[in-house]
């Protein structure tokens, strides 16, 4: 294909109308300019230069080591999806400096290091294009509440942005009083014309900093908007909370990536779990807007529409994957919408006007809670299309793994040591029992989602069962949560295998116009196990990517693969043996060659993997 000049790259990012994709506006041809490639974030990329018939020639083109060389600190874990704009590549390098690099070469270009040692955010930046008066800018949060712009030409402090390129966001309406929390946040702020919104990240004491949706001026970093995820008295939705219980409400945030409809100036927020997430016994009621998709107007942050997936969150069944944006072709009409998830793996697919379903929902008797003052909300929305796209009950009698004698063993022993009840869909936690809960506190599906190629109708997913141990305790604090922490999984921890009949991780295709499961295939293997029985899948976090070629990228598993598929049909079309695994996702761009190039950021660093070397940015291309 005819490669895009730069003229008409810029003369493409700075239309306002744009071309549509998915209803959003279309990025440069060439180019990679947010986490999610287009404001709907479908990760898809139109380059077509690699195919499922020469993706197996694929090689590493260049290398960019992340761990400055001679630096004596502990192996940082990234999950960033680098950003690629007129074949400069943009790095958030999780050792504390942001790089700019020749997308051929991999030569640096600039790098600009965080000052006060601070360390960038793990999940991306954003990019802002300029206005011709002003250069264009990266715009991207740190781990300790920071928000900082760079200018994306000279790696500079942008001026004017707050104090020398920083402001911060752990400003008095949110932290509430409460200085001492945690609040930060966890993922790449969206960039919609000259605004900035982020959300936050904190930790899970039920009185603490608020989980607000906020904008920012991207020239001077001024407050634009605030969202208030959990209303006050007189507000839309108050009434979905015991009396009193709104009051200094922590949690209800977005802590993972929002999206945007470019052509209705829609934005869309995926809202997670109140705290504390395992206990309501002082929240009694549905919780708006608590584990629902909220649709406002991005310009003021007007509220316009929402959906709540999850009521009355007992589970830690967050929003915790973005929003994306695309199209359903029904009876000869297109409708625009959105795909949603939450940890529970129910892919609801809701018109992005209105937030009405496009398939059925029903409303679902689930168990009752017998622990002290908690009152689960008697019914959970279950879409009737797509099924649900990962495990959801486990029963010892017939669910136990078999993949060989000793685990089966192994598996039989924890169940028996540990008291474990079999679980059923939304079997809420009890207070004197540990249930084998599925899905666990990871999810089914994790913080990156799914992919969406338009031309094919399929949304790509992955997610995986690993179940949590879990049950119900008063903590010293005062508090309830869960007993056994949020990371004590229903696995063999010394070998990582997983308790329950495999498949452990899947990657799904889903038909968008109907509904259905298009095909489906196990992701990932696990290495010691004997050949014959390796197939199991793995535990994943990091999302699919797909492009024009036919192909869908995805590492994010824990066996350091990195693979490639072909979208019409699920095959397997190439693997590639990492030093370590990666859990971001990956991009493509076409570099100043002419080449089409696939990056992804592999630091290790998982439910079951801490960071296990320095990590690189590793780039291939065909020979």
């Amino acid at each position: 294909m005819p490669k895009i000049s730069t003229r008409i790259r810029i003369i493409a990012m700075g239309m306002a109308g744009g071309l549509l994709f998915g209803g959003a506006q279309a990025a440069p041809q060439d180019d990679w300019p947010n986490m999610g490639r287009d404001p709907g974030g479908a990760r898809y990329s139109p380059l077509d230069q690699i195919t499922p018939a020469n993706v197996n020639s694929l090689k590493v083109a260049w290398k960019h080591d992340l761990k400055p060389v001679g630096l004596d600190t502990r192996n940082a874990a990234s999950q960033t999806t680098p950003l690629v704009i007129d074949g400069v590549l943009y790095l958030a390098n999780p050792y504390g400096k942001i790089q700019a690099l020749d997308g051929v070469t991999g030569k640096e270009i600039w790098s600009y290091a965080l000052p006060d040692n601070m360390r960038p955010n793990t999940r991306g930046m954003g990019y802002w294009p300029g206005d011709g008066k002003n250069d264009p800018r990266l715009i991207f949060t740190s781990q300790n509440g920071r928000m900082l712009a760079v200018n994306a030409k000279t790696g500079k402090a942008a001026d004017g942005f707050g104090e020398k390129g920083v402001i911060n966001l752990r400003t008095p309406d949110v932290m509430r009083g409460f200085p001492d929390r945690p609040y930060g946040v966890s993922s790449a702020p969206l960039i919609y014309k000259n605004l900035a919104i982020t959300g936050s990240a904190m930790g899970e004491i039920p009185k603490g900093p608020a989980g607000n949706v906020r904008a920012w001026d991207v020239l001077t970093g001024k407050m634009v908007w605030t969202f208030k995820t959990v209303p006050g008295p007189g507000e839309l939705g108050y009434d979905t909370w015991a009396p009193g219980s709104t009051v200094d409400r922590a949690g209800a945030n977005v802590w993972g990536l929002m999206n945007f409809d470019a052509e209705r100036g829609i934005a869309y927020l995926p809202i997670g779990a109140p705290s504390s997430d395992r206990y309501g016994g002082d929240r009694h009621g549905t919780n708006l807007f608590s584990g629902s998709l909220v649709a406002v107007n991005a310009a003021t942050g007007k509220y316009l529409w929402h959906f709540q997936l999850v009521r009355h969150d007992i589970w830690d069944h967050d929003m915790d994957t973005p929003p994306v944006l695309l199209t359903v072709r029904r009876d000869g009409k297109d409708i625009p919408a959105v795909a949603t998830m939450t940890k529970s793996a129910y892919l609801f697919i809701l018109d992005r006007v209105t937030g009405k379903p496009l398939y059925e929902v029903k409303d679902v008797p689930v168990p009752a809670s017998k622990v002290t003052g908690e009152q689960a909300w008697p019914t959970q929305p279950i879409p009737a299309k797509p099924p649900v796209l990962a495990r959801e009950s486990f029963t010892a009698a017939t669910d136990i793994a078999t993949v060989t004698p000793e685990h089966k063993a192994f598996c039989e022993k924890l169940i028996k040591d540990k008291k474990l009840h079999d679980s059923v869909r939304y079997s809420p936690l009890t207070m004197d029992s540990r249930i084998a809960r599925f899905p666990g506190s990871g999810g089914g599906p994790e913080w990156a989602g799914g992919a969406m190629d338009e031309k094919r109708g399929l949304f790509i997913i992955n997610t995986h069962d690993m179940g949590s141990i879990e049950m119900v305790e008063k903590k010293k604090e005062g508090h309830w949560g869960s007993a056994d922490g949020p990371d004590s999984f229903f696995i063999d921890e010394k070998n990582k295998l997983m308790c329950q009949e495999p498949p452990w991780g899947t990657l799904y295709a889903i038909n968008v116009n109907t509904g259905d499961i298009a095909w489906s295939t196990r992701l990932g293997v696990t290495d010691s196990l004997p050949e014959a029985v390796r197939n199991t899948g793995r535990p994943s976090i990091g999302g699919p990517t797909v492009t024009a070629g036919g192909l869908i990228f995805i590492a994010a598993t824990d066996d350091s693969r990195f693979r490639a598929f072909e979208t019409a049909t699920g095959k397997e079309v190439w693997t590639h043996k990492m030093d370590v695994s990666a859990h971001a996702s990956p991009m493509t761009y076409r570099g100043k060659d002419g080449k089409q190039y696939v990056a992804i950021v592999a630091t290790g660093g998982s439910f079951l993997q801490s960071p296990s070397g320095p990590g690189s940015l590793l780039v291939f291309a065909l020979p």
